[in-house]
């Protein structure tokens, strides 16, 4: 936690737990070699209680009217005698779609295992029925931002005859693919939560790779090349048919179906040359019936499918120029109500700026200046679902907004204000919004500095996301998201005048220094005239905070100089906190709050400015002045310290001693 409450800790009723942003459950991570080596030691197979052998790992809902009766769970050696993992031979890799209509993860695979190298990331080699055999296996996944190891037993359920219930191999002794979707479903909550799907989430998670989705019924005349430059680059290719009951057709395809993409070729006709796409149906079997078997035309492909993707490793495909180095960016980032969760434009224009927002400096490259100063530059902005089972969280519509400005690196620790998105148009003036886990968007820029504003399409609405962006030469940083605490400000001097000194001089006459309770009966003797707006009063609790915080020589007291300091900074921060109160209560809620750290020119970061409001507001999340005035001390003072102590900017290291003077004196 960066920062220490000033103020004891409060005990909130029970529901205000409802108010707090939830957050995205990452998976438990299993040490995969240590249990390994654990179960082989005491001569026992390994049973996953975290992902069990009974019904709460397959689902809950519509799933189990599709289960045979007495379903059960065992191990590949009860059902093959010779068990085999995985195949070296391709062929031998193909698999079968089971109960679950999860066709987009199995055609997302399938194309996996074109690549070998690539699924020996996903799908760790060294892993057998023989060899150090103890029933776990381990498989990887990317997952919001990195990669993950999930573990699992190898009990699958299968049926009354030893069939197995969901994905299986053509080749009935191989089993890599069924462990693989257990372990996917165990990522997701069950295997119930693979059941909708979009097949370009499945390639991500496959490869951490970038999407890119061409609608054939739009295709660009280049699409031949474009399948052809996929065709022989890093890349997974996947199609789907029109969204909607999922029915054999006559002339063999499936709709509302994915299929995987696996190769293409030109062929010579009477007529002429003919380009040709193969596919396969995930089921394996139930083929296009059509002209040239189970291959098509492109002008059928573009007919009779809606989506194309391609998942690539880096975005070279777009911009023809493969082989050449991109530069990848990813922020971590999050939409809470009242703070940061603005919506988009078209939906509230007065609360759009309080999104969070993103500098992004595009760089100049060897590429660009042949492209007459253009540079490809694609933008993915992916939401995280917050519960643990993936199907129970929908989707909010998601999107970002793209602008031009001229702020150097040094002006970002403030972000855009109001007015700037009332003066100013979007580069992308056609914001796309989708209720899909991710929105992807390549644009052709101009080397120079842009702002990138992710939002939801409605204010309010909370989630987890991550930001990337992929260009061959760029920086990217959030903007009034750090905590570096530096004023923007100075505290002025107008209020050290003569008025002020002669009150100075009578409190200090008698006592050189003061204590808590003297400085309580200072601050609530003034006469606050120019804040009438609500009554001023100061606890003993928030005075022996501030004493501690400016107490620079630990004597328990304040000199005159460090009153000076203090009282500077209470009628600066109590200017800004009734500026910002504009109800006129007393108290400012998590927006006014936002708008009055901003105010004092001190970047904080919104999870920083959340939590004050969680540990210091009362149950409806406000904040008064005796603790925004404490935070904000503390603010300034540990920012300090850390620029004192710091050798390299970035860190600081500290001895015992000096950690616990930092800590609990404070």
């Amino acid at each position: 936690m960066p920062l220490l409450p000033c103020l004891k800790k409060k005990k909130f009723p029970g529901s205000l737990g409802k108010n707090i942003f939830q957050k995205h459950n990452p998976p438990v991570q299993q040490n995969y070699q240590a249990l390994l080596e654990m179960c082989l030691k005491n001569k026992q197979l390994f049973t996953d209680e975290s992902f069990p052998a009974d019904i709460s790992s397959i689902g809950t809902g519509t799933i189990l009217k599709k289960l045979p009766r007495n379903v059960q769970w065992k191990r590949p050696y009860a059902l093959h005698r010779s068990p085999v993992f995985y195949a070296a031979n391709r062929k031998q890799l193909d698999l079968c779609q089971g109960l679950v209509g999860n066709c987009w993860f199995l055609a997302a695979l399938q194309a996996l295992t074109f690549h070998q190298d690539i699924l020996a990331a996903v799908v760790p080699q060294n892993q057998s029925f023989e060899r150090k055999y103890a029933g776990i296996f381990h498989f990887r996944f990317w997952h919001f931002g990195e990669w993950v190891d999930v573990v699992v037993d190898d009990r699958l359920p299968v049926n009354e005859a030893g069939e197995l219930v969901f994905v299986s191999s053509v080749y009935k002794n191989v089993f890599w693919g069924a462990l693989l979707e257990k372990a996917y479903a165990k990522l997701y909550g069950s295997y119930e939560d693979l059941q909708i799907g979009q097949v370009s989430e499945a390639l991500v998670d496959f490869t951490g790779g970038v999407n890119i989705k061409i609608k054939l019924p739009a295709a660009p005349p280049d699409l031949w090349d474009i399948l052809t430059r996929a065709t022989y680059s890093r890349s997974l290719m996947c199609c789907q048919t029109q969204l909607g009951t999922t029915k054999v057709l006559k002339n063999g395809l499936v709709a509302g179906h994915a299929y995987t993409v696996t190769g293409i070729r030109k062929v010579t006709c009477q007529y002429g040359p003919e380009n040709l796409v193969r596919l396969r149906n995930p089921w394996g079997k139930i083929e296009w019936n059509g002209d040239w078997s189970d291959r098509m035309s492109l002008q059928d492909f573009k007919i009779h499918f809606v989506d194309f993707v391609i998942c690539k490793l880096t975005p070279d495909l777009v911009s023809q120029e493969d082989g050449k180095k991109w530069m990848y960016s990813l922020k971590n980032g999050r939409w809470v109500k009242g703070s940061t969760a603005g919506g988009s434009l078209g939906f509230s224009k007065g609360m759009f700026w309080m999104n969070p927002q993103y500098w992004l400096n595009i760089l100049a490259s060897e590429d660009s200046k042949r492209n007459l100063g253009s540079c490809n530059v694609v933008i993915s902005l992916m939401q995280k679902h917050s519960s643990k089972h993936r199907n129970r969280a929908p989707h909010l519509f998601i999107g970002f907004s793209l602008y031009k400005v001229a702020l150097q690196q040094e002006e970002i620790n403030r972000k855009l204000p109001p007015a700037f998105f009332t003066q100013h148009q979007p580069v992308n003036k056609r914001q796309v919004f989708l209720d899909e886990r991710e929105v992807t968007c390549d644009f052709h820029l101009e080397p120079g500095v842009y702002v990138i504003v992710p939002s939801t399409l409605e204010p309010q609405q909370e989630s987890e996301f991550i930001l990337r962006v992929f260009s061959r030469k760029h920086v990217l940083r959030e903007m009034g998201g750090n905590t570096s605490f530096i004023l923007s400000k100075e505290i002025v001097d107008r209020y050290e005048g003569k008025i002020w000194e002669d009150f100075f001089t009578k409190h200090f006459e008698q006592n050189p220094e003061i204590n808590a309770v003297q400085l309580q009966r200072i601050l609530n003797n003034v006469s606050w005239r120019h804040f009438r707006s609500f009554r001023l009063s100061f606890s003993l609790d928030a005075c022996q905070s501030i004493l501690a915080l400016l107490d620079l020589n630990a004597s328990g007291t304040l000199s005159i100089q460090e009153f000076r300091v203090l009282w500077k900074r209470l009628l600066f921060y109590l200017e800004v906190f009734q500026k910002r109160d504009t109800h006129r209560s007393g108290k400012l809620d998590l927006v006014e709050l936002h708008a009055a750290v901003q105010e004092t020119g001190i970047s904080l970061s919104n999870e920083v400015c959340n939590l004050m409001a969680i540990r210091y507001g009362d149950p409806d999340l406000k904040i008064s002045f005796e603790s925004f005035m404490c935070f904000m001390l503390r603010v300034e003072i540990m920012g300090e310290a850390f620029r004192n102590l710091t050798q390299d900017g970035r860190g600081i290291y500290l001895q015992e001693s000096e950690w616990m003077m930092m800590t609990l004196y404070s």
